[in-house]
């Protein structure tokens, strides 16, 4: 998809951003031990497509930090709690992140690390995940 808009200077800015998609590769915001991971599935319906913040997806670790809960090549599941691309708010506003982020969790809402790093979206808090959202450094 490809967004516009104007900036200060009345220039028209292209920025091109997809959803979270199988393949893509995500940054892990948590202390469960993995650093980077892929997705390569996500819930949520039969053929569902694409992912956004709070969405849950199925991961591959493909990096991670020795003597820890997640090791390379684990396949866990993960929630989506940043994304590059524009996120639409039912008041009209916008909200977009520098990177796309996830928390990796163990068994239905609950996660695996006990710290989150960097912001997150108040969407999370919204669907559901309020352990995510009280431990997270800052809620936008």
């Amino acid at each position: 998809m490809v967004d516009y808009w104007q900036d200060e200077k009345n220039y028209l800015v292209f920025y091109f951003f997809v959803m979270i998609q199988l393949r893509s590769m995500l940054k892990v915001a948590d202390n469960s031990g993995a650093k980077i991971v892929q997705c390569f599935r996500v819930y949520g319906g039969s053929n569902k497509k694409y992912g956004q913040i709070g969405d849950v997806i199925m991961v591959a670790v493909k990096k991670a930090e020795p003597r820890k809960a997640v090791k390379k090549h684990d396949k866990v599941k993960a929630v989506i709690v940043r994304q590059r691309k524009p996120l639409r708010r039912k008041d009209g506003s916008y909200i977009r992140f520098d990177d796309n982020a996830v928390v990796i969790l163990e068994k239905g809402k609950e996660m695996k690390g006990g710290r989150v790093f960097g912001p997150i979206a108040r969407e999370l808090k919204e669907k559901g995940y309020d352990k995510i959202a009280s431990l997270a450094e800052e809620v936008i």
